[in-house]
């Protein structure tokens, strides 16, 4: 049975990955290889078509599914910069001297790239593409060979780049509903972990003692990141009934993410009485089942189904049986478990919501959207910005390109001194896409491309010594370019046999007249060269994560003040269409933005040498209080959004004012704390007259938060100041 389920998951799995918006682009890319090549071919023939595929490849590592407005203007980059490259490197193929003289350079502006950050890092691979495929080309006799094989990649290239700008024209209502659903499986997950914090440490016989603050954080950057794609795609245009169910369930999901940030509170106090297990089992278990209820719309999503209508999980909330509460001045046990179980049915709120929306049963906020379209969505423009602004020796991107930049000249230089040096392609090729800005991410490549090029190997050698025609190499070709655009970043090892066999056979389409035979033993000392060479050069001029961490603390902490600030005022309580609300929302995102690049530098700094790791204890202690300050501010919010009627507001105006005063003047850089700054609305008296928070009064629940706040962020700023010195 247990054998059953497993394989049923598996397929489950393998079903939403073979459906989703980045397996869809992969073959949309691989399609576009197969239609230019291919006609190509037929027009002009083989040797027409072997450049003409370069052309293709180079401009493919840009293309993801994306908003139509500056598509075209997006992927034309590698288009216009590899071109010149191409025939550059078809002119000096003659004169190695000169054209590792072309190729150091040359890689060097390639890589600054990186100054636009991911939407710049995929045309440095491009333009890296474009020299080193040239490479592969057979040398030309004269200067007019050269110019013809030019013309033929640029044929490739602009007919790609247009061939592509109309396939994410056409497929944009399908990657809406794909990367809608793929937020929905990242939020799932991330329900999962929180339900199985719920019960961690309640749990006797769990064997981990290490808490799982450090797997939600992770995935909650993983979201983040997910959030922010699918912003972009599903807020362009809401011009059609479609698009405009697709982005209010997207705003659903943000809200579902902070009620789910938000059970993070008082789970000590509730998880330190032995008599709640049983009940934190069942909240547990209620967070799983909404869990699946998330999979289940995520898996209608990407099948083009109606969903099934969900049901509100609030009365098995209601029936949870808690142990009863006890006097002093903390709140009674059983009043924070009703508040807890309150936030769980928040979500369930929010989950039936998302499915009516789904199932057209709800009309979404027109208003809203469009607002959110505005103001939330990614530039789609070039700017010269990012590239002035890394004009300084400490700024990573500069130092990376530097790095690059000698790795491929030694590299190169090497390659020429091998028995074999008339493949020193191959060893260019693996440092492009194994070296990456930090030692996480080259290390992270290291293995599974060595382990992807000995199994790509394999399956190439076979492939070519069977003698097959150009058509059905170009059919090779289609395949493993999908399969390695599609996995690029999520199952590299996959994606480095895909592109082993597509780098062996594009090389042996455009080699005229060439044996088919290769020496796959080149191949993988090639490839062992390559990563070797790309792990040597990670040490040089490395940009050490502990070098970023001050900024980025420095970076989260402000955008905790501003959200903080713009979540204690009482203006939230009017309309959710003004602007404090607009002005609020985009400081949650810069706040939830700003804590995940803080939690994937802290990860990258985990692989880096001893010496020059930061502090990890003192930053474990900001991410988890990070953590808490955001979940205590979503608290903040919902009762002031939804649970207004029952505050006294202008007994909470003050302390609103004061406790975002005392958070501002301690979360700031270099920050002294006065005595104004002390918790204002902590007070013993009132915390000992809290009551049943859905019968009465909210205010003195209100208050225990605000004071909860001060000294969250009072110790956060501790913890900020020793990891400075």
């Amino acid at each position: 049975m247990q054998q059953a389920a497993n394989l049923q998951h598996r397929s489950q799995v393998l079903l939403r990955v073979l459906l989703s918006y980045y397996v869809s682009n992969g073959f949309s890319a691989a399609l576009g290889l197969f239609l230019v090549s291919g006609a190509v071919h037929l027009l002009l023939g083989s040797v027409a078509a072997g450049a003409a595929s370069i052309g293709v490849i180079v401009c493919i590592p840009p293309d993801q599914a994306a908003p139509v407005k500056g598509k075209f203007w997006h992927l034309l980059p590698a288009a216009v910069l590899g071109l010149p490259l191409f025939f550059a490197v078809q002119v000096l193929h003659a004169q190695p001297l000169w054209l590792g003289l072309l190729l150091v350079p040359a890689s060097f502006l390639a890589f600054l790239a990186g100054a636009w950050g991911k939407r710049g890092l995929p045309i440095a691979v491009s333009v890296m593409f474009a020299m080193v495929f040239s490479m592969a080309v057979p040398q030309q006799a004269w200067l007019a060979g050269a110019v013809h094989s030019t013309l033929y990649f640029g044929v490739g290239a602009l007919c790609y780049v247009l061939y592509a700008s109309a396939a994410n024209a056409l497929l944009n209502g399908r990657y809406r509903s794909q990367m809608l659903a793929d937020t929905l499986l990242a939020l799932a997950q991330l329900m999962r972990s929180q339900a199985e914090q719920f019960v961690q440490k309640a749990s006797a016989d769990r064997r981990d003692p290490a808490p799982l603050i450090g797997v939600l954080l992770r995935q909650q950057a993983v979201l983040t990141e997910q959030l922010q794609a699918a912003r972009d795609l599903l807020l362009e245009s809401p011009n059609s009934a479609r698009r405009q169910q697709l982005a209010a369930m997207l705003l659903v999901v943000l809200e579902m993410r902070d009620h789910l940030m938000a059970c993070e509170l008082d789970l000590d106090t509730l998880q330190a009485s032995p008599g709640n297990f049983e009940a934190m089992q069942g909240m547990s278990g209620i967070l799983l089942t909404l869990s699946l209820d998330l999979e289940a719309l995520a898996d209608a999503l990407l099948l083009g189904r109606q969903p099934n209508a969900l049901v509100n999980c609030r009365p098995q909330l209601a029936a949870l049986s808690w142990e009863a509460g006890q006097s002093g001045p903390e709140p009674a046990n059983a009043m924070l478990a009703r508040g807890l179980a309150n936030r769980v049915g928040n979500l369930s709120d929010e989950s039936v919501r998302l499915a009516q929306l789904a199932r057209g049963e709800a009309a979404p906020d027109i208003a809203l959207i469009r607002t959110n379209w505005h103001m939330f969505v990614s530039a789609t423009h070039w700017s010269w910005l990012p590239f002035l602004a890394i004009w300084r020796w400490d700024a990573p991107p500069l130092r990376h390109a530097v790095r690059a930049a000698l790795a491929i000249g030694f590299a190169y230089g090497l390659g020429l001194l091998m028995p074999w040096g008339s493949h020193d392609y191959w060893i260019l090729i693996t440092i492009v896409v194994v070296l990456r800005g930090s030692l996480a991410q080259t290390l992270e490549r290291r293995n599974s491309r060595v382990a992807g090029t000995l199994i790509g190997c394999v399956l190439a050698g076979l492939i070519l010594a069977a003698h097959a025609s150009p058509l059905v190499l170009l059919l090779v070709l289609t395949l493993a370019q999908a399969v390695a655009h599609a996995l690029a970043l999520r199952v590299y090892l996959v994606t480095a046999i895909a592109a082993t066999v597509l780098g062996l056979v594009q090389a042996h389409l455009v080699s005229v007249g060439a044996s088919p035979v290769f020496a796959e033993l080149e191949r993988v000392a090639d490839t062992l060269l390559g990563v070797s060479i790309a792990w040597a050069f990670s040490y040089v001029l490395p940009s050490w994560e502990r070098h970023q961490i001050s900024g980025l603390v420095a970076r989260a902490l402000a955008a905790q003040a501003r959200y903080a600030q713009l979540s204690l005022t009482l203006g939230q309580v009017e309309r959710i269409d003004n602007a404090p609300e607009l002005a609020w929302r985009l400081a949650r995102r810069e706040s939830y933005e700003s804590l995940s690049a803080l939690v994937n530098a802290t990860q990258r700094a985990l692989v880096e040498p001893r010496a020059e790791q930061p502090p990890l204890e003192a930053l474990g202690r900001i991410l988890a209080r990070s953590y808490q300050l955001l979940a205590q501010l979503t608290s903040v919010k919902t009762m002031l959004m939804i649970r207004r009627e029952r505050l006294q507001l202008e007994r909470i105006a003050e302390p609103l004012l004061q406790t975002s005063r005392a958070m501002e003047e301690a979360l700031r850089p270099g920050a002294v704390l006065s005595a104004e700054a002390q918790a204002p609305s902590l007070r013993v008296n009132e915390l000992a007259q809290l009551s049943d928070p859905f019968e009465s009064d909210l205010t003195p629940w209100m208050l225990r938060r605000l004071g909860l706040l001060t000294g969250i962020a009072r110790q956060l700023a501790q913890d900020a100041k020793a990891l400075a010195r």
